[in-house]
């Protein structure tokens, strides 16, 4: 069901960008939902203390899920303080249990932990559509470990490779990319229960005389949560943890970004070896109808340079949190970190899609290699050449100046004759017989351990998946 307008101002991941889930996550409504269980664990571990009643403790818990937004909207033109405005919608709501929220609490005792639980779980969700793009990619790699094609170095055709092989150059940036995400995840922190300036002081006047310390208190808090604190925070918990955040998933879309790139050039008609998925009702151009421009992955990299910009947002914010806190990061951090997930997990969508449905043209891949592979192999006949006595130096000449007559030709539409030429000149064949030299000129033959090491690699990814 919409639940928004189209005739306003919209973010376009408030519904085109993103999961419906990870939008969820960052919503408001869901927001709210956890500043409520964190007062309700606030008051449960202060019931511990003898602060509050059983009583209030099951009536802020009866009205968590009671969200309010336009009241609370109401109350906040009013007093100009989001969070004390859901207090006092909460409270309004809580005839027995109203009085006791946010008893000794600053509001980033509730914000920052809050926000620590949507990373986290929003962590959760770029971490299981990262494993499942991963898989993706260990069968693609796997199926393809064989197949020969050109490489490429300067954007210009260099020696044979596989397409299993250059599958796996993405995939290994991604399993590091997992790997640093479930690193980040596993080390994340909230600020706890400190208090304005992280002394804990409100806490401990609190707590006088109950033998129950603030940092009980928190202990109690955060064990309810299943979430670790810092042992020393301000009155925020240190923004250097939004930018390790961000910084981690920056690092996944800069890989995504690369394989988004790489495609695009490949699907060009010069080189024609790859293309995104097409449907067949899809416009492609509102002037050209035959066009079947690479949008998915242009999206991707729209996308990836936008995650890449806001890590210098968070960079900003952690160096700029002058001595205690200062409030100049807070409007900002309402949209670096929703838009961070959001368009990380459209990326990874949006890969997953291309890769699972990419439409592979093995016969440019074949022809591309015909014409270009047998450049790349003249590196076997020099070698051989030597072996057999030859000058080096002289050997290369010989190549050198046949190879660039050779490309002279084929740039002009005319066959390659590079092969013929090299197994008729009288210099090389002084050295090596024409069959050898025809041979040699075989480039299939020269992949190197490119097809082992991608099966090897296709392996590798399912055991890391398996064993993280």
């Amino acid at each position: 069901m919409t639940t928004f307008q189209h005739d306003t101002f919209l973010s376009p991941f408030t519904w085109r960008y993103g999961t419906g889930a990870m939008r969820h996550l960052w919503s408001e409504v869901h927001k709210r939902r956890l500043w409520r269980r964190l007062w309700v664990a606030l008051a449960t571990a202060e019931q511990s203390a003898g602060l509050v009643t059983p009583e209030q403790v099951a009536d802020l818990a009866a009205h968590v899920d009671d969200i309010d937004i336009a009241r609370a909207e109401a109350i906040e033109a009013d007093i100009h303080h989001d969070l004390m405005a859901e207090v006092q919608t909460f409270a309004e709501q809580c005839r027995i249990g109203g009085g006791i929220i946010h008893l000794g609490a600053t509001s980033a005792d509730i914000e920052d932990n809050a926000d620590v639980l949507r990373i986290r779980d929003s962590l959760d969700l770029i971490l299981a559509a990262l494993r499942d793009l991963l898989a993706v990619f260990a069968d693609k790699i796997a199926a393809l470990a064989d197949e020969p094609i050109m490489a490429y170095t300067h954007i210009q055709p260099a020696e044979p490779t596989t397409m299993g092989y250059r599958l796996a150059l993405y995939a290994q940036d991604l399993v590091d990319d997992y790997l640093t995400l479930k690193s980040v995840r596993a080390n994340l922190r909230g600020k706890g229960f400190k208090g304005a300036v992280g002394t804990g002081a409100a806490y401990a006047e609190l707590l006088h005389g109950t033998g129950i310390t603030p940092g009980d208190l928190e202990r109690l808090i955060m064990s309810n949560l299943d979430l670790p604190a810092y042992p020393i925070a301000s009155q925020t918990y240190p923004r250097k943890q939004d930018w390790q955040v961000i910084s981690a998933l920056a690092g996944a879309a800069g890989s995504l970004y690369k394989f988004a790139f790489d495609l695009r050039l490949l699907q060009s008609p010069v080189i024609d070896e790859w293309h995104e998925p097409f449907g067949s009702k899809q416009v492609g151009s509102s002037a050209m109808p035959f066009k079947r421009n690479p949008i998915n992955a242009e999206k991707m990299n729209s996308l990836g340079r936008m995650v890449a910009a806001l890590v210098d947002v968070a960079w900003n914010n952690a160096s700029h949190s002058l001595l205690e806190r200062t409030l100049d990061d807070s409007a900002n951090r309402r949209e670096i970190l929703p838009v961070a997930f959001l368009a990380t997990d459209e990326m990874l969508k949006v890969a997953k899609r291309i890769l699972a449905g990419m439409v592979i043209s093995h016969e440019a891949a074949a022809r591309n290699f015909a014409r270009f592979g047998v450049f790349s192999a003249v590196e076997r006949v020099l070698m051989a050449a030597v072996k057999a006595g030859a000058d080096r130096q002289a050997m290369h000449e010989v190549l050198r100046q046949e190879s660039i007559a050779a490309w002279q030709l084929i740039s002009a539409g005319q066959p390659n004759p590079l092969v013929d030429a090299l197994a008729s000149h009288p210099v090389l064949t002084t050295y090596l017989s024409s069959e050898t030299i025809r041979a040699l000129l075989d480039a299939t033959a020269h992949l190197g351990d490119a097809p082992a090491r991608a099966r090897q690699f296709a392996f590798t990814i399912a055991q890391t998946l398996k064993d993280n």
